[in-house]
């Protein structure tokens, strides 16, 4: 009876904006957030010739609930890697469709060879299959309609920034996009919106001792801040003695490898963890690991037990200011590497209100003008979007939804074939497709069980990595009051089940304008990274990936509401009667595996696992950040054009 009455303050009860499956079938409820979309989106009804793309209604970036990695995603996939997909699946269906290229994967790569191919081949016929229900892989797009607003989040990867140069192939097609981030970023700077505004950190009893909202903190090292360390410090359930360490560590002067070269402080920063840095070399209370454990989740998805403190390093952690480590890269780095690693880097802030689903917006819209409106990268925005014009046969580029590839064959010898035939899964039934040649952007770790024809060498290059698991969800709250009273605009909680807790960034662009003042209606982003401390990376991968699969919607919304009601309430938060709607966008395989030194070898050049896995192979090329083992956006971009390059 208490749990019930406490889920009832919590407003577990309250019909707000989710979308819920029975028996495979999606059921919209929030109709009004839905713009009354139609049900029964994840199959077709028995005999209908009609998929649920070409609807009228269909618009799957306004479903709440479970998404990213949705129910209907995954499944055909999980029998094919079972090896059980074939058993009752039966014969599949000819359409008799050729192309001159299919693509497997709908995200931004996939999306990126279809506009290169037909660059190159103007009046080449391609069809992209993507195993979602939306296109854009992680480029997903969250869009709420509150009051009158439309309120937009990132529903996967939201930043077009990287630590590399981008490409001239992955700058270009930005360009050819009208996509320009840094006179975006000038233009549509909405910082003053949360002037006044400081951030804060949350100690949980569970791992503090007790629950305590701590307003404002001190500036990183070397800059000036209102607020010094010891008076932060002073205000937190922290014992004294882990208070005096985390003052020792983030400002004394101290070199805890002296005597050697600055190369060979980097070879043995990179050899060991963050964590086992600061027990091992600076000795701090075993109590300061709680307060810095979960910061290098939102770029490694593991804690600092499984990242380097060489790379901690370059993202300036405290601990190496009086160490002479000389600025730059160094080889046993991982792609994260930015800060002290890349001195040279100008900073860079802008993103689209949606993240880059815009830039996948973006491409499709240029490769089918009927299916959107609008000319520009300021009205992608606010773009009306038709799905159900992606997959018409008039179209010389066709989109595919809720399609999974389930098989890639060649039609005969793959040295001399002259075509590849495709099978996937749609609607419980098996279609076949062909095409002169095929582009997989899918995750490299299903192109084994699809590819049956592939060595085992390569396999295993494509088995290696582990894609990282992580979680955003979007909360939709009528205002943000509370946060404006306790003068905050986003809480650390390392010790809570999301760790970050925010304001979504305000972003005003073309006719989009994002939330003003404290009254109206906004977006609160939240994170997660499930993993497991003490396995290497790519296990606590594994762990966090099984953890996803098994957590059902109301898991996650318990905690999310028993989360906001202890942070905010002192500001007057009340979950039961603010919270709107909660899409918990879940990547149970989300960013690429970045090599990690504290595991994996060092490979000689061109003999990593993702130099071996990508070799074209017959009429097959191989596409994805996965091929870069690299989770940024240009890389996913750079390894499109590699891959339509190989089968030219």
């Amino acid at each position: 009876m208490a749990e019930q009455n406490q889920d009832k303050h919590l407003g577990m009860d309250r019909p707000i904006g989710r979308r819920d499956f029975l028996n495979g079938v999606a059921i919209a409820a929030g109709a009004s957030l839905a713009g009354g979309l139609l049900a029964g989106l994840a199959w077709r009804a028995e005999g209908s010739e009609q998929f649920a793309q070409d609807k009228p209604g269909y618009y799957p970036p306004v479903l709440t609930g479970m998404r990213g990695s949705h129910d209907g995603s995954f499944e055909a996939a999980h029998l094919a890697r079972d090896g059980s997909f074939w058993n009752s699946a039966g014969s599949p269906v000819e359409t008799g469709e050729t192309y001159d290229l299919v693509i497997v994967g709908g995200g931004i790569s996939g999306l990126a060879a279809a506009y290169f191919h037909r660059k190159q081949n103007p009046s080449a016929r391609i069809l992209i299959l993507d195993n979602h229900d939306d296109f854009g892989g992680h480029a997903k797009r969250n869009e709420f309609h509150l009051n009158g607003h439309m309120l937009l989040a990132n529903g996967g990867t939201v930043s077009i920034e990287s630590p590399f140069p981008y490409s001239v192939e992955a700058r270009g097609l930005l360009t050819e996009l009208g996509i320009e981030p840094a006179k975006f970023e000038e233009k549509f700077d909405d910082n003053k919106v949360y002037k006044g505004l400081k951030s804060a950190y949350f100690f949980d009893k569970e791992t503090f001792g007790t629950d305590r909202l701590v307003v404002g903190g001190p500036a990183p090292y070397g800059k000036q801040g209102a607020v010094s360390w010891s008076d932060f410090l002073a205000k937190t359930p922290l014992s004294e003695a882990v208070r005096k360490d985390i003052v020792r560590l983030q400002e004394a002067k101290l070199d805890y490898l002296p005597g050697i070269s600055s190369d060979e402080k980097k070879e043995k920063l990179s050899r060991m963890s963050y964590k086992d840095f600061l027990l091992k070399l600076v000795k701090v209370d075993p109590g300061v690991i709680p307060f810095y454990q979960t910061r290098t989740h939102g770029l490694f998805g593991v804690g600092i037990d499984g990242v380097s403190a060489l790379d901690c390093w370059g993202l300036r952690f405290p601990g190496f200011q009086g160490m002479d480590v000389a600025p730059g890269p160094y080889r046993r780095m991982g792609f994260t590497a930015m800060g002290e690693a890349t001195p040279e880097k100008e900073p860079y802030h802008f993103h689209f209100p949606d993240g880059n689903a815009s830039i996948a917006r973006a491409i499709v819209r240029a490769l089918i003008p009927e299916a959107a409106t609008g000319h520009s990268a300021e009205d992608i925005v606010t773009a009306k979007f038709d799905y159900a014009k992606l997959d018409r046969n008039s179209n010389s580029v066709r989109v595919r939804l809720s399609s999974t590839a389930v098989r890639v064959r060649h039609i005969g010898n793959p040295t001399s074939a002259k075509e590849v035939e495709v099978s996937y899964a749609r609607e419980k039934k098996t279609y076949n497709v062909r095409a002169k040649g095929t582009v997989l952007a899918c995750w490299n770790m299903m192109i084994p069980y699809l590819c049956p024809e592939l060595t085992d060498t390569q396999k295993e290059a494509l088995r290696f990595g582990a894609k990282v698991p992580l979680v955003y969800s979007v909360v939709a709250v009528k205002n943000w009051k509370a946060f404006h009273t306790l003068g905050i605009q986003r809480i650390s909680a390392p010790g809570m089940y999301h760790t970050g807790v925010g304001l979504d960034q305000p972003v005003s662009i073309g006719d989009y304008k994002c939330s003003q003042t404290p009254d109206e209606p906004i977006l609160l982003r939240m994170t997660r990274t499930p993993c497991m401390p003490g396995l290497s990376e790519r296990d606590q991968h594994r762990v966090g990936r099984g953890e996803l699969l098994s957590t059902p919607f109301e898991t996650f919304e318990r905690s999310i509401r028993d989360q906001l009601l202890r942070i905010l309430s002192s500001g007057g938060f009340d979950p039961a009667r603010d919270i709107e709607a909660i899409t918990v966008n879940r990547w149970p395989h989300g960013y690429a595996y970045e090599y990690n030194p504290l595991w994996d070898p060092d490979w000689p050049e061109g003999q990593r696992p993702c130099d071996i896995a990508r070799k074209r192979f017959g009429r097959i090329a191989i596409a994805n950040s996965d091929a870069a083992a690299a989770a940024y956006t240009d890389q996913a971009i750079d390894q499109a054009f590699r891959a339509v390059k190989e089968l030219a």
